[in-house]
């Protein structure tokens, strides 16, 4: 073939033309918000490891120390309330001093409230450890961490982006909860302790290296910015952090739309991370299943996350995001009310099927919500998204304590699975009722 190739001049001339063009064309450059995002994945599942805890070691704690099941679950609730009332805080902070400095101080009280649990003996010092400081830390990262990014770098694939970041708590949960399960097993909670609090040290170089605050720090304009767009400047800031953050607060108050996206999203606090994550395992547990096949059922849940968070980015990018809030929060609240049936010693398929179903809509809320938010209230959306995503958690601090205590006093989680059901469907008549806001900030 080789040789016959010079008999045709005019096929040579076109592959030689077309050869040249290439070798002149200039190189495609990555758009630096694909290495931010990424660097915020990572950041995230760094932030997820020592969260990923508390569900595997709550018998481990209860068998050492003698604490009951709602002590122990008032840590966690205070973990969790911080991990939401920190947020609007934090995004507010994050424009004054910048993502670096935020997520690596929030990425050192982790690593140190984490580390401290191994010296503990008594349980106001589990409420120090794993309620205040990396309650404080992981709220300073939380879901607000994931709006600044989408918000600041990126105008075309925001949706997708969105679910690509909140499934890395997913991710993380999917590494760590067997490993902490395994380790907990083998050498007791304070070795998965420790590994906890050194994964949130090692992603503190990458933050340092590579996060940037805004496009137009390194020349550039948000990813998928029209010409002449100013998406992705800089935006000066002035007065007080906390002023500004309470100041978004009560001009969202006056918009009915902030009161039914809080709402919404404190059930799905309360029916995700405050009960799911918090008592799955001691449920199954009950029903005679090992807690290592509990944990590593759990963590199957993060590995659907992933795929059902990043598919509900890219949903709510094209579809009406009300409508998926709508699906989502109703076919939750339809397999909490038949989870009760299908825990026993043994893995069945049944539960199987729960957990894949779970794991698809664990967090799908985010993007749509994320979406609401933006539009309803353009550039304060982000610190918006965090006093929504505070209700979250307070949510989610209440369905913790409220589990632990329906369990110590009934023996049973039953009540509280059939509650968090009903509470899904109020959740989704929430969401029918939010408005569209037609101008929507860029």
């Amino acid at each position: 073939m080789v040789a016959f190739w010079p008999l045709f001049p005019r096929q040579r001339n076109r592959q030689t033309l077309l050869v040249t063009q290439i070798l002149e064309k200039k190189t495609v450059r990555l758009h630096r918000a694909w290495p931010v995002a990424a660097v915020g994945f990572i950041t995230l599942i760094g932030a997820a490891g020592f969260r990923s805890v508390p569900g595997v070691l709550l018998d481990p704690l209860h068998d050492e120390f003698g604490w009951s099941h709602a002590t122990i679950s008032a840590a966690v609730s205070i973990n969790l309330l911080l991990y939401g009332l920190i947020s609007p805080f934090a995004a507010a902070l994050m424009d004054r001093l910048g993502l670096r400095q935020v997520v690596s101080g929030a990425l050192l009280l982790i690593a140190l409230g984490s580390g401290l649990t191994v010296f503990m003996t008594e349980s106001w010092q589990l409420l120090i450890c794993w309620g205040l400081l990396v309650g404080i830390g992981t709220g300073s990262m939380s879901m607000t961490f994931v709006a600044t990014i989408t918000g600041r770098w990126f105008v075309a694939r925001r949706g997708l982006v969105t679910g690509i970041l909140t499934a890395a708590g997913a991710t993380g949960q999917l590494i760590f909860l067997p490993l902490i399960a395994a380790l907990a097993g083998a050498y007791g909670w304070r070795v998965p302790a420790l590994v906890a609090a050194g994964s949130a040290l090692v992603v503190i170089p990458l933050v340092l290296l590579f996060l940037r605050d805004y496009p137009s720090d390194v020349g550039l304009t948000a990813y998928g910015a029209p010409e002449g767009s100013t998406a992705g400047q800089r935006v000066e800031t002035t007065g007080s952090s906390a002023v500004r953050a309470v100041t978004a607060l009560w001009k969202a108050m006056h918009r009915p739309a902030f009161w039914l996206l809080a709402g919404g999203f404190a059930i799905c606090g309360a029916s995700t991370n405050g009960l799911i994550g918090t008592h799955f395992v001691t449920a199954a547990h009950d029903h005679g299943m090992p807690a290592t096949t509990a944990a590593s059922l759990l963590a199957l849940v993060g590995v659907f996350d992933v795929g059902g968070t990043i598919a509900s980015g890219w949903l709510t990018d094209r579809w009406d995001p009300r409508y998926l809030l709508i699906a989502y929060y109703s076919l939750r609240g339809l397999s909490l009310l038949v989870l009760p049936s299908l825990l026993g010693p043994s893995a069945q398929p049944s539960i199987w099927v729960f957990i894949i179903f779970y794991g698809l809509d664990w967090v799908a809320t985010v993007p749509p919500t994320v979406a609401l938010c933006r539009e309803w209230f353009g550039v304060d959306g982000p610190i918006v998204f965090g006093w929504v995503f505070a209700s979250h958690q307070i949510g989610a601090a209440f369905a913790a304590t409220g589990a632990g205590a329906i369990r110590d006093a009934q023996g049973t989680y039953n009540l509280a699975w059939y509650l968090a059901g009903g509470l899904c469907a109020a959740a989704a008549l929430m969401s029918a009722s939010v408005g569209r806001k037609l101008a929507v900030a860029a």
